[in-house]
């Protein structure tokens, strides 16, 4: 059966990237060879939503970091020169914003309302 999940960041700049995540993001990762890093995030949940009108289309798939505080998370990570793109909106399942990754993404950060 099914024990994980892997993800996957299809980017122009893999290097800066991979380096964002371990040294911002503070990811643990394993070296698989080359350069490449697998990354270990500490925990997961997956959702799955209707779509409702043209945005998002079907089949798009979405991936978003959270946390516990996002004040004091959002304050952690600008010490370490991560940028936001927004203040923080109330969406009803969570408390979100954004935040700009190497190779022109833009990830979601929120602070769930509901139980894990």
């Amino acid at each position: 059966m099914i024990r994980g999940l892997h993800a996957m960041f299809y980017s122009s700049q893999a290097d800066e990237l991979r380096a964002f995540f371990r040294d911002k993001l503070g990811l643990s990762a394993c070296d698989v060879g080359g350069g490449w890093f697998i990354f270990d995030p500490p925990e997961a949940d997956m959702g799955v939503h209707p779509t409702e009108g043209k945005e998002p289309p079907s089949g798009t798939a979405a991936l978003s970091f959270y946390c516990d505080d996002i004040a004091t998370t959002m304050r952690e990570l600008q010490t370490r020169g991560v940028k936001f793109t927004q203040d923080v909106q109330d969406h009803g399942y969570g408390l979100v914003t954004f935040f700009e990754v190497p190779g022109d993404f833009v990830v979601q950060l929120y602070q769930p309302k509901y139980a894990k």
